[in-house]
């Protein structure tokens, strides 16, 4: 989808015991499948699951117990966690484990160590913001003792409080020497980045928070509580809001406002590195980048081919604007996405692509987007059995209103809606529910994005541009604009992380070379850069598109070992394995040779 998949936390459905394919098995139907009926079946008890359960409960555990997101305490803790777990896996019999237990055991291990990266890198960030907090770990013991149950001393604790406020006072004058000065800062100034405010903002609200729980327990039961607390108490609160307000309003300019500034957090080469191999690909970010950049030329091209079917030659941008103008009226867009889904429903069965299990047809909705939800979901989105739709408002500008229809035209939306829907992630969520859905702690977005935009490719290859009375040039370029974006969203979202690309210049490439309205392509770079999305979410649509593509060719075009499956049949095995890693698909699909060090070797796009 255009943003972001959200799998709902829905409670799984009772598990038909499925294999990793087996080109020479059976197919196993039922009279009404939960499971696509060509997809091949195992014995149960072949996999990890109640390791990875067990793994999956205690890191909760842990997590829920120590709280305080920015404390030693807390990363201690889970490094200790983390570090017992690489033990524990090194330790499994490896040998006797089934193909399906050994792709299980390397997801494990593949995700431990990639949980020890991202604590490395949240030490890191922490002792960025030391200077700025340095009542921190005094003001974190409160609920810290208060989880262990340890007795607290009520003068000794009001006494921490009161303190607060001119700790506070302090750093903020720090900061405002460094502000004022215009060449080097004094001494005793603290510099402090946009991108510094607004994460130690977050941490401050954090902190403000578990203050906040302690009193909750505290208030009312201790009779000495309010006594003590009376007046430190509330200053301590109010100290800490109005910090973390000054330190985001004032320092990172974020007011709340549609002309906010766009303040992301860089991660640097070597987290994004961390972060690839944690999603077990070889690419570099350079070399995803010169992916990206191929198959944007190939979108050039596709384009210009069919600006010359419309009549307007080469002048694909030309093609992209009359594409753009050709919307329902305001108020239809909700009947137009249901006939769309509807029509690519109908398609996939008389084409026999995939198998649709009649609940999941039953059980999806559309729901509109507030003025305030299109600054951040300008076009449509999955939420969890419901597509998210944007469209004009009353509540909006004359502008924000023409850029939404533009936006939201009839030729992007079928592209997107069966992106959304099925075959993209409605069905594949229906999916997760249901079939191994303990590994959903090693969910990636090379396959959750990267499935809805391989059936856009294979969609647009079998016949879908025209399919439901649209012209099919002009449904070809609203397409090829997706997958144009898509490109982008490697380029721009890499670029950033690695230091070589501003917000802005995001939001010029997006309108200048991808052609995009301007609102739309500022929200989804004020998404892009938010900290909701993992910095690779981004490159899952295409990467993990082409990945899903080059296995089909594979398994479907070329076969292995003289045997060839249908796409039906590769389309519902896919869906058998849940959201991991598409090289642990692949190795169960083909039969691979696994060993416990086995490490990402697959080049689905060609060596670089």
């Amino acid at each position: 989808m255009n943003t972001g998949m959200r799998m709902s936390p829905i409670a799984s459905a009772p598990l038909i015991a499925l294999a990793l394919f087996n080109p020479a098995a059976p197919a196993q139907p039922t009279a009404e499948p939960m499971v696509p009926s060509a997809a091949v079946g195992f014995s149960a008890g072949a996999d990890l699951r109640d390791l990875i359960e067990l793994y999956q409960s205690d890191e909760s555990y842990i997590s829920q117990f120590r709280r305080a997101a920015w404390s030693e305490e807390r990363l201690d803790r889970l490094d200790q966690f983390y570090k017992e777990w690489a033990e524990r896996v090194a330790k499994l019999q490896f040998s006797g484990l089934s193909q399906a237990g050994k792709i299980d055991a390397i997801l494990l291990r593949n995700l431990v160590e990639n949980q020890q990266a991202r604590m490395a890198l949240q030490r890191r960030n922490l002792a960025t913001m030391e200077p700025l907090m340095p009542f921190r770990k005094t003001i974190q013991q409160l609920d810290a003792k208060r989880r262990r149950l340890e007795p607290y001393d009520p003068a000794a604790s009001a006494a921490v409080l009161a303190a607060l406020p001119d700790q506070i006072k302090g750093v903020r004058e720090k900061i405002e020497k460094a502000r004022a000065a215009k060449d080097a800062p004094p001494a005793d100034g603290i510099v402090v980045s946009p991108v510094l405010a607004q994460r130690t903002a977050r941490a401050l609200d954090e902190i403000r928070e578990g203050v906040e729980a302690w009193q909750r327990y505290h208030e009312g039961f201790k009779p000495e509580f309010n006594w003590w607390m009376k007046d430190s108490l509330g200053g301590a609160t109010k100290s800490l809001r109005e910090y973390a307000e000054y330190l985001r309003r004032e320092v990172a300019g974020l007011k709340g406002q549609p002309d906010d500034p766009l303040i992301g957090d860089p991660i640097g080469r070597e987290a994004l590195l961390a972060d690839i191999r944690g999603e077990q690909m070889v690419y570099s970010p350079e070399q995803l980048i010169a992916i990206a950049n191929e198959e944007f030329a190939w979108c050039e091209s596709e384009m210009k081919k069919a600006s010359n079917a419309m009549g307007l030659g080469d002048d694909w941008k030309a093609a992209l604007a009359k594409v753009k103008e050709d919307h329902v009226p305001p108020g239809m867009q909700d009947e137009f996405v249901r006939d769309e889904s509807r029509a690519a429903i109908k398609y996939l069965k008389d084409n026999d692509l995939i198998t649709i299990p009649p609940l999941c047809e039953e059980s999806w909705r559309i729901e509109m987007h507030t003025p305030d939800q299109q600054r951040y979901y300008p076009f449509a989105v999955y939420g969890g059995q419901f597509m998210g739709v944007s469209y004009p408002t009353d509540g909006m500008s004359l502008d924000d209103k023409m850029m939404s229809l533009r936006g939201n035209n009839r030729h992007f939306t079928h592209n997107v809606t069966p992106h959304e829907l099925i075959p993209g992630h409605h069905l594949q969520g229906y999916m997760a529910d249901r079939v191994r859905s303990y590994r959903r702690p090693f969910a990636t977005p090379f396959l959750v994005e990267g499935w809805a935009l391989y059936w856009e490719m294979r969609m647009y290859e079998k016949g879908w541009p025209g399919a439901t009375g649209l012209d099919p040039a002009m449904d070809k370029v609203g397409i090829l604009f997706w997958r144009m974006h898509r490109c982008a969203r490697i380029i721009v979202s890499l670029k950033f992380h690695l230091g070589e690309m501003s917000p802005q210049e995001m939001i010029n490439f997006l309108v200048e070379r991808v052609g995009h309205e301007k609102s739309g392509a500022t929200s989804e770079v004020r998404r892009f850069i938010g900290g909701d999305y993992s910095p690779l979410y981004q490159c899952g649509y295409m990467v993990g598109g082409l990945a899903v593509r080059s296995l089909q060719r594979e398994l479907v075009e070329t076969g292995v070992a003289g045997k060839k499956l249908t796409d039906k049949q590769f389309h519902d095995t896919v869906l058998t394995y849940n959201s991991i890693p598409i090289e642990m698909i692949r190795a169960g699909m083909v039969n691979a040779p696994l060993a416990p060090d086995t490490r990402a070797t697959w080049k689905f796009a060609g060596e670089r």
